[in-house]
């Protein structure tokens, strides 16, 4: 890998990301023995401009960043830094540096658990579907979720791409009220399909 270090007193800027979540966990710079030792240990290890010297993230408290991949941007004065951390990143206790919690985002599936749990809290029967349905009970709510099921399968069956993913959007969508339902969330599954994974 080849890093310009030649453009600001010998340091790159150096981007910290979950290699999972895909968060943004910190911005550190890094000069030539910072890289070097961060290749070396599999720990990343900063240059410090306050204290002017190398200093390896959890060094005093523990929580290191584990070295999962790097890459550098187009014009090698950048690095991207992909890590699994060992706790709060931030020496503040939070997560991120910018308060933000590290918790994986499904876009818009993560979107659409939030307005089911708000609909659900809110209980307005009268204005809401979910809140409606979540009324009625579990075994009301699994009952719609084999129905779209069902309804999914048929138009898999037939030419009609457009009915089908109508009742697969259908489908997710009552397997997510179904979900909050019984406690879990998306995150429980993926934990649940990465046990599994060999």
């Amino acid at each position: 890998m080849k890093i310009d270090f030649s453009k600001d007193n010998g340091l790159v800027p150096a981007i910290i990301q979950d290699a999972i979540t895909k968060n943004v966990l910190m911005l550190g710079y890094m000069n030539q023995e910072a890289f070097d030792k961060t290749m070396e240990t599999g720990k990343v290890t900063f240059f410090s401009r306050s204290k002017n010297r190398l200093w390896t993230k959890g060094e005093e408290s523990g929580n290191f960043l584990e070295l999962v991949s790097m890459s550098n941007d187009c014009d090698d004065d950048t690095l991207l830094i992909k890590v699994n951390p060992a706790g709060p990143t931030c020496h503040k206790g939070t997560d991120t540096c910018w308060k933000e919690k590290n918790t994986p985002s499904y876009g818009f599936f993560s979107a659409l658990e939030d307005v089911i749990a708000e609909r659900v809290a809110n209980k307005d029967t009268k204005k809401s579907y979910v809140a409606s349905l979540f009324s009625k009970g579990i075994n009301k709510i699994a009952q719609k979720v084999g129905e779209e099921a069902v309804e999914t399968v048929i138009e898999a069956m037939d030419d009609n791409d457009e009915l089908f993913l109508y009742e697969s959007a259908d489908l997710l969508f009552h397997y997510l009220m179904l979900l909050q339902a019984k406690g879990f969330t998306l995150k429980d599954i993926e934990n649940e399909l990465k046990a599994r994974h060999k």
